[in-house]
């Protein structure tokens, strides 16, 4: 009976590291738009990240990342549903934004929303604008496009990712514009995503887009699309490499892209700066450097307080550009 009492008490007071480690979270990434685009890259970016091991320790980041599509308005469906009271404290899980959902808030897309409202965790990467035709379209180079533009603008429909004053829109508008195109003839079909631009440009439903590199990443190995120029200061490495940028063919554009995740408003402080330190982490790793590469994003890593101004300032930015396109509502 003393021994037992003995064997128990010895039982109770030895450490239990398997129960005091915490066990890897399981994370729900949201894509704010359909399967298919930067957007859905972005995300499977970071379930790879946080699938793989911690340097710090002998298991993953998360135990399972599960990716769900919450698409419509670019963004703006997620932003309420997030919002919402069921949801503002979720520790666990996470949305994708990129620039174009900072442009969008900008212009008060998102209803009243503001930057605050949220709280943003990672910038995994960042990509550029690019302008696409399909393999076998006519317009070989962005002077063909320009010329056919100028001659019959209602007969090229060109495939954005939401309407007047998206992301997309306002990356082809500059493009028109410098070309000596006034918008306004433009005809713009509004989609979700870069993954349906793509597939309505296959069905040749659309004969342009106003896409992403990371898109073109995606598709330009099957042969799918000719890219015509990327919207970066100087041709890009990759599959891209041999793409002119706009600025070699006279159209003085130049359009980066963030892209990365954040949270729920009231995630409290301390799940909050344990992901911020996750993806410090999880992005330090080289082979996070070569997953980011072959999802057609380049080195763009702020987490917390930093990416947090940086989303501020950027907003106040487009705030000003979308002022003087007369977007703002």
């Amino acid at each position: 009976m003393l021994r037992t009492a003995f064997l128990s008490l010895l039982l109770l007071s030895a450490p239990l590291p398997a129960l005091a480690a915490a066990a890897a979270p399981e994370v729900d990434c949201v894509v704010p738009s359909k399967p298919g685009g930067a957007m859905d890259l972005t995300c499977k970016l970071a379930q790879k990240g946080l699938l793989q091991p911690d340097p710090a320790a002998a298991a993953p980041f998360a135990s399972s990342v599960r990716i769900s599509y919450l698409p419509g308005g670019i963004g703006a469906v997620a932003w309420r549903s997030m919002g919402s009271q069921r949801r503002r404290a979720e520790a666990n899980t996470l949305v994708v934004f990129s620039g174009g959902s900072l442009l969008n808030l900008a212009q008060g897309k998102f209803g009243n929303a503001k930057t605050g409202d949220v709280r943003w965790v990672a910038a995994l990467g960042a990509d550029y604008g690019m302008i696409a035709v399909r393999s076998d379209s006519p317009y070989k180079s962005l002077a063909d496009l320009i010329a056919a533009l100028k001659r019959h603008p209602d007969k090229v429909l060109i495939g954005v990712s939401g309407t007047i004053g998206s992301q997309d829109w306002v990356k082809m508008a500059l493009v028109a514009r410098r070309a000596g195109i006034d918008p306004k003839v433009l005809r713009f079909v509004a989609l979700e995503g870069g993954g349906e631009i793509f597939t309505a440009m296959q069905a040749n439903y659309v004969q342009v887009m106003s896409g992403d590199t990371s898109e073109a990443t995606l598709n330009a190995g099957d042969s799918h699309a000719r890219v015509l120029a990327v919207l970066s200061e100087k041709r890009l490495p990759g599959v891209l490499a041999s793409v002119p940028t706009a600025r070699e063919q006279g159209v003085d554009v130049v359009w980066p892209i963030i892209r990365g995740l954040w949270m729920g408003p009231q995630v409290p402080e301390q799940d909050y700066q344990r992901w911020v330190a996750t993806f410090d982490r999880a992005m330090a790793t080289p082979q996070f450097a070569q997953w980011r590469t072959q999802s057609g994003m380049y080195p763009f890593a702020l987490t917390g307080d930093k990416l947090t101004q940086y989303v501020n300032q950027a907003v106040e930015r487009y705030s000003r550009q979308a002022a003087e396109l007369g977007l703002m509502r």
